[in-house]
């Protein structure tokens, strides 16, 4: 059984546009090697609201994707311990 999410994830600019890049691959891999990926909305650099980890830009990311439940929490855990993701939020729709 499959279920829709979506992920919200910001990454750290600080590192540059090709740390960005290395970062959205990961995570796109990630998510298509245990679900379907049905969309990736690619916001890009935006002003944070509030100082995260003292920066004030992030980079958003939003994916749509289809999975198994368990899903949804490795990839919680894997972006909590990668250097470089300011935040991630993933939504089941």
């Amino acid at each position: 059984m499959t279920v829709k999410y979506e992920a919200c994830m910001i990454f750290s600019v600080a590192g540059g546009d090709e740390s960005v890049a290395e970062l959205k691959e990961k995570f796109a891999a990630l998510i298509a090697e245990n679900g379907t990926v049905e969309n990736v909305d690619d916001w890009g650099k935006r002003k944070l609201a509030y100082l995260i980890d003292d920066e004030a830009e992030g980079y958003y990311v939003f994916t749509t994707f289809e999975s198994a439940p368990e899903f949804p929490a490795e990839l919680e855990r894997v972006a909590g311990i990668t250097e470089g993701v300011l935040r991630i939020m993933t939504t089941k729709k």
